[in-house]
């Protein structure tokens, strides 16, 4: 597991448990209205009118920003303006809004900048699927951004590859399966988060006008006459009231929450003369202030910070929202307490962040390392197919590597974005540069052979035998010569010159077959000699009998050709040569090649070079074949490291690859010779 990976675990983790706070916040909410009956209160709210006078402020309308003057908030220190406090302050703002805007804190934010445009349409599919639409902005927008960035490097590389190809840029168009498919989910996002707030943007104005009539009675407590437990236990279904209101706009909650605050403390104050009722609603307010900055003091000893933090949040809500004021004496030390622990768990986060930074500079390293190791690539001279494909491959473990790295601090993030791009755009405008210069040679190449085809299907019913014949001879050997065609052409072209050619030569050969008396004549003398070979004798003596078969061979060599259609009878007198061969107490590579010598000439003196060239790839082909066997041998004897060479497993391999390697070297000897004849 990686250090990020160390550091995000806590965050990832979900509870099973109801976290304290939320207990803490349902025993407010259990016991929020005190019981006023046995109370004794005789001070009426003249007698307080006629001690206090206390100025109000109006309070704009709904549509206007709420203001309170600092004088008016008493609890609120020039110290409470700290940028945590502040944070917190704004984030439980946003909650405010919306309840199910804070599930943001508990979606998990993944690795995007590590993942395809695949993976990436695939995170945006479930997450509009299955949170709710207000609390996934954060996540939609990097994603969203990330998936634009990536996108747009693949559509550079595309269109840097259609204008190698000699494309026009202002005919250049591509589209993917998955920018459909994202494009249609970030829609739908779109879609519903409008739709969201459509119906929700009535809800927030009337709930922020429901608010503000709550302070109104708020401010008219203190000026109504009736006995005092009536007047408090109004005071407490307002309090009731305002809890139980929902959101409202965000940049209207502080102004609000500080407007009800001060008008909250202003009836305290009127409720100075009794103080039995005011007492036993501090006491109420101080125990349950108490559990919260005891839950904050646990929470600064908690390790996994961030939920730490969010916790916080929850408990500086119940703070100002659910509890009014506590006694004068307990209330800075209570509050500096409860700070105390806010800078404590808000000091953790931020070495965690720190850590996290740490990370991130590591990860800043290795996709440094990388751009560098992808410069050094595009920078090499390379001059050969196999070369460049085998770089094609090296980028595209570096581009993996590189997504793979991690994220980086955000300061350089599209700096080393950008880095990357240059790096990888660099090397394929060289790769381009080749494979259009190769290609440029190819299709010369094709014009070239697609000429030869035309001379070819020109001539191939040209009455003049002679001429014609040698220059299908010469095409063909151009044809040879000519270096490769693109690929798709290739099959192609060369089915239709070779049909082209055979016509020429099918033809030639019917013409002399019924022309040729003197091939059926050296066809019936060669069918003379066969019968005399049957009858043949030799005398044991090796010199001597070899001379005689070579003169068979020179006889049968010098009565000349036969007829296309009769050609089977070289196949007769091969095997009767092999019969006397086998008498001979001759090494067989020498027999071979004497056999193959006879071979070649009748090959070479045919019209075409068509059975020449099927003799050619046949004997290539056995090299393979011997080359992969051997191979396969010499492997398997790996298989024998603790076993002695006199072993009769071994010696049976050492002996199939001593055998197959003598049969390479006469294959070789074999194709050595056929190879001048071209």
């Amino acid at each position: 597991m990686s250090e990020l990976d160390n550091l995000q675990d806590a965050e990832g983790k979900e509870e099973n448990k109801t976290s304290k706070s939320k207990k803490i916040k349902k025993e407010i909410s259990d016991d929020a209205s005190l019981e006023t009956s046995d109370l004794d209160i005789s001070n009426t709210i003249s007698e307080v009118n006629n001690k206090n006078s206390i100025k109000e402020e109006s309070l704009e309308s709904e549509t206007e920003t709420i203001q309170v003057q600092p004088e008016e908030v008493k609890e609120i220190n020039e110290e409470d303006n700290d940028d945590v406090l502040n944070e917190i302050d704004e984030s439980n703002a946003e909650d405010a809004e919306d309840d199910g805007h804070k599930e943001r804190h508990t979606i998990e934010v993944k690795d995007y900048d590590s993942m395809s445009l695949d993976a990436l349409t695939i995170e945006l599919e479930k997450l509009v699927k299955n949170e709710k639409i207000q609390a996934i902005k954060n996540h939609v927008e990097q994603i969203n951004a990330e998936f634009k960035t990536k996108f747009q490097a693949l559509l550079d590389e595309k269109k840097e590859e259609f204008l190698s190809d000699g494309g026009n840029e202002i005919d250049f168009y591509y589209s993917s399966p998955v920018q459909k498919r994202f494009k249609e989910t970030y829609k739908d996002y779109k879609t519903k988060l409008h739709e969201h707030y459509k119906s929700f943007e009535q809800n927030l104005k009337q709930n922020l006008a429901d608010k503000l009539e709550i302070i109104e009675e708020l401010k008219g407590l203190i000026n109504v006459e009736e006995n005092i437990n009536t007047t408090y236990k109004h005071f407490k279904e307002l309090q009731e009231r305002w809890r139980n209101t929902g959101p409202i706009p965000r940049d209207k909650y502080n102004n609000a929450w500080n407007s009800y605050h001060h008008h909250v403390e202003m009836f305290y104050d009127f409720l100075h003369l009794n103080r039995d009722l005011r007492d036993l609603d501090f006491k109420h307010n101080l125990d349950k202030k108490l559990k919260i900055i005891e839950r904050a003091e646990e929470l600064a000893k908690d390790d996994n910070v961030l939920h730490a933090f969010r916790e916080l949040q929850e408990l500086h809500k119940m703070w100002k929202e659910e509890l009014g004021p506590v006694d004068r004496e307990f209330r800075e030390d209570i509050w500096n307490r409860f700070k105390n622990s806010t800078r404590i768990i808000n000091d953790k986060r931020q070495k965690y962040y720190q850590e996290i930074d740490k990370v991130y500079e590591k990860n800043l390293e290795k996709k440094l390392e990388i751009i560098t190791s992808i410069e050094a690539v595009g920078a090499e001279n390379v001059s050969s197919h196999s070369v460049w494909q085998k770089k094609i491959k090296e980028i595209e473990v570096l581009r993996d590597a590189f997504f793979n790295a991690g994220k980086v601090p955000s300061k350089v993030n599209e700096e080393t974005w950008a880095k990357f791009k240059d790096a990888v755009r660099n090397f394929n405008k060289k790769k381009n540069s080749f494979y259009k210069g190769l290609k440029k040679e190819q299709y010369t190449n094709l014009q070239k052979k697609l000429e030869l085809i035309k001379i070819a299907e020109d001539n191939k019913d040209n009455e003049d035998i002679a001429t014609t014949t040698a220059l299908m001879k010469k095409i063909q050997n151009d044809w040879k010569k000519i270096g490769h065609v693109p690929r798709k052409d290739s099959d192609k072209i060369w089915k239709q010159f070779k049909s082209a050619c055979n016509h020429f030569f099918d033809k030639l050969h019917t013409e002399r077959n019924a022309a040729n008396k003197v091939e059926m004549d050296a066809y019936n003398q060669k069918n003379t000699l066969l019968d005399s070979m049957k009858n043949l004798k030799l005398s044991g003596g090796k010199e001597k009998d070899l001379v005689v078969i070579k003169n068979l061979i020179s006889e049968w060599k010098n009565l000349g050709r036969v007829p296309n259609d009769k050609r089977f009878i070289e196949g007769k007198f091969n095997k009767s040569l092999d019969e006397l061969f086998s008498k001979l107490k001759m090494d067989k590579n020498d027999v071979e090649l004497i056999k193959f010598e006879n071979k070649l000439e009748v090959l070479s003196n045919e019209d075409d070079n068509q059975n020449l060239d099927n003799e050619r790839s046949f004997i290539r082909k056995k090299i393979d074949e011997l080359k992969s066997q051997i191979n396969q041998l010499e492997n398997n004897l790996q298989f024998f490291t603790n076993v002695n060479d006199d072993n009769p497993l071994v010696k049976e391999v050492h002996n199939n690859i001593k055998s197959h390697k003598e049969s390479l070297k006469l294959w070789k000897t074999k194709l050595s010779k056929i190879k001048e004849l071209y």
